[in-house]
């Protein structure tokens, strides 16, 4: 295998229930000329020190993520999007080595388009933080107190979001009060919600 790097080899070897199958995306991603890193605890493969995919591994299944996948043509529809909040990243999921091996020249094809659009400089527009969703607890807590929206609008736009998706993700208005009021002394202190 091209450019394997010895500080990634411990996630293919304790990979139990997919190995055959990530070895095979690491042999593929590899025979593209990416570079091998380890970013996330994941194998991160670069073009010119800029992050093209990953491969990771799942309960149920084996993926080879795109950073910027959501601006690739796709042709052949290997590429999810995880969830709807998703913006640039797109997975090409794999349950077994059959299908690693069906879908080769599909993912090929993917990760040759990902290097051209990184080459490029393509950048994948982001919704800004005004287009999420505001739920309307926050925002009443909000006008409540100008210190928490002086400190919630000095926030990276990144944290800004995480903290309205996670208060907009509880059904229940009293869970949505009740994460508010967990997380207004971290967006106080300035940090993110996993900060």
């Amino acid at each position: 295998m091209n450019n394997t790097n010895p500080k990634v080899d411990f996630y293919f070897d304790k990979s139990t229930k997919w190995q055959k199958e990530i070895e095979q995306l690491r042999k593929i991603v590899l025979d593209c000329g990416l570079n091998e890193e380890l970013k996330w605890g994941c194998p991160c493969y670069t073009f010119e020190k800029k992050n093209i995919v990953l491969i990771h591994v799942f309960k149920e299944y084996c993926a080879v993520l795109f950073f910027k996948g959501a601006l690739l043509k796709d042709p052949d529809h290997i590429l999810i999007q995880q969830t709807e909040n998703v913006q640039a990243a797109r997975q090409a999921r794999f349950t077994s080595l059959q299908e690693v091996k069906k879908k080769q020249k599909a993912l090929i094809l993917c990760i040759r388009e990902a290097i051209q659009i990184e080459k490029a400089g393509l950048k994948v527009p982001l919704k800004k933080t005004r287009e999420f969703d505001m739920p309307e607890e926050f925002e009443k807590e909000l006008r409540k107190n100008p210190e928490l929206k002086r400190a919630f609008k000095a926030l990276t736009p990144g944290r800004q979001r995480g903290y309205l998706l996670y208060f907009s993700s509880a059904k229940q208005s009293k869970t949505r009060e009740e994460r508010i009021e967990k997380y207004t002394p971290v967006i106080l202190d300035g940090r993110g919600l996993n900060d």
